[in-house]
């Protein structure tokens, strides 16, 4: 019996281990991007993206919990414009404002998220002209701190957030080619 519970300790131990150098090694940075292409013009798709009561129509974030509450505050479009919200699922607590707006090419936001994990992260959308349809980018770059990478060494989170972006991402492009 004892050298089943050393065996099994062992192995515990050593995975253990294996995690924890696995996510010392990871960057202390972390970039997630995805893209896709909308048929509409830039401005149009910018507009739903530079108005925060339009980019919460489709910002899959903003839909992941029906219990969280938003305060929209500063303008309504532009740098300035934000919204705080809090939930008490999976949402948690946080802010997102545009801190600059190049119409019709980018929007740069600054994320903080207080609750689950706090995390405080740049998020930029460029939209690109391709002909008669605009490509639009969203990418999300921040630090890494050692616990999150722990989580991260055992879960992919370009994956996770990635997937979570295309959702977006597909919910933006079916109102914008309305």
């Amino acid at each position: 019996m004892s050298k089943v519970f050393i065996l099994v300790a062992s192995v515990l131990v050593g995975a253990v281990v294996f995690v924890l150098v696995r996510a010392a090694m990871l960057p202390t940075d972390f970039r997630v991007s995805r893209s896709t292409v909308i048929k509409a013009p830039r401005e149009k798709v910018f507009a739903f993206i530079n108005d925060m009561k339009s980019f919460n129509r489709w910002n899959p974030f903003a839909k992941m919990d029906p219990s969280t509450k938003t305060l929209y505050r500063g303008s309504a479009s532009g740098p300035s414009a934000a919204f705080d919200w809090e939930g008490t699922g999976k949402a948690g607590k946080g802010s997102l404002e545009i801190v600059e707006a190049s119409a019709p090419a980018t929007v740069t936001m600054k994320l903080d998220i207080l609750k689950p994990m706090e995390g405080h992260n740049k998020v930029v959308f460029a939209l690109q002209p391709i002909g008669d349809a605009t490509e639009v980018s969203w990418t999300m770059t921040g630090p890494y701190p050692y616990l999150n990478r722990i989580f991260g060494a055992v879960f992919n989170m370009d994956k996770i957030i990635g997937g979570t972006f295309e959702s977006g991402l597909a919910d933006l492009k079916r109102i914008a080619e309305q």
